[in-house]
Parts: structure tokens; C-alpha cells; sequence
């Protein structure tokens, strides 16, 4: 006889304008406007946003620049986060940025030239 096991399935849904997904719009958009200067760009970024501040972090390879801070603050204004009394405004938010180059570690794990 096959002996079954009992397990929990849990999964998290949010909705528009919550944190998370503003988070994953935030590091979207830092991907696409660093792949529309450099398609070979590596970007590998995460934000995080908590009680008027939103830091970004992670490794990006690429030859384009792009103004990070700004398009944090495009992306908080564009999905309404414009009031200092629900902890975001996207005018005087603080904005961290922690980005270095990829580790070496990792291109020589990925690249196939």
C-alpha cells in the first residue's frame, strides 16, 4: 500500500498598489531601461520598501547609465504613492541605492564565450 503524505499548500495573493508588487514594478523598471541602453546589460536588482523609504540593491554589468533614483520616484508616483501621512511620498521619500558590478563569480558561471 502507498503510503500518502499530508502536507499544507499556502501561497500569498496581493493586490495592485501593494508593497511587494510595487517592489517587483520597481526592479522591473530598472531591468527594462538598462536593457533598452544595453541589451547584454546583467541587472540582478531587489527593492524593498518600508515606512517612507525604498532601498535598491543588487549587482548590475552594463555600459548604460541610468538614473535609478529617478525612476524609483516615477514608479511611486505613477501607482498613486504621493502621501506622507500613508508613510510614501514619492517627493520626499528617502532613496537608497546599493549597487555594485557583478561578481566575476557569477559571469563565469553564465557566460558561454
Amino acid at each position: 500500500m502507498e503510503k500518502t503524505k499530508n502536507y499544507f499548500f499556502t501561497s500569498e495573493s496581493v493586490t495592485e498598489g501593494h508593497p511587494d508588487k510595487v517592489c517587483d514594478l520597481i526592479s522591473d523598471s530598472i531591468l527594462d531601461a538598462y536593457l533598452k541602453k544595453d541589451i547584454n546589460s546583467r541587472v540582478a536588482v531587489e527593492t524593498f520598501i518600508s515606512n517612507g523609504q525604498v532601498v535598491v540593491a543588487g549587482q548590475i554589468t552594463s555600459n548604460a547609465i541610468t538614473n535609478i533614483e529617478k525612476i524609483v520616484r516615477n514608479t511611486l508616483k505613477t501607482v498613486g504613492y504621493d502621501d506622507e501621512r500613508y508613510n510614501m511620498d514619492y517627493r520626499t521619500c528617502k532613496v537608497e541605492i546599493n549597487i555594485i558590478k557583478q561578481s566575476l563569480d557569477i559571469a563565469t558561471g553564465v557566460d558561454t564565450r
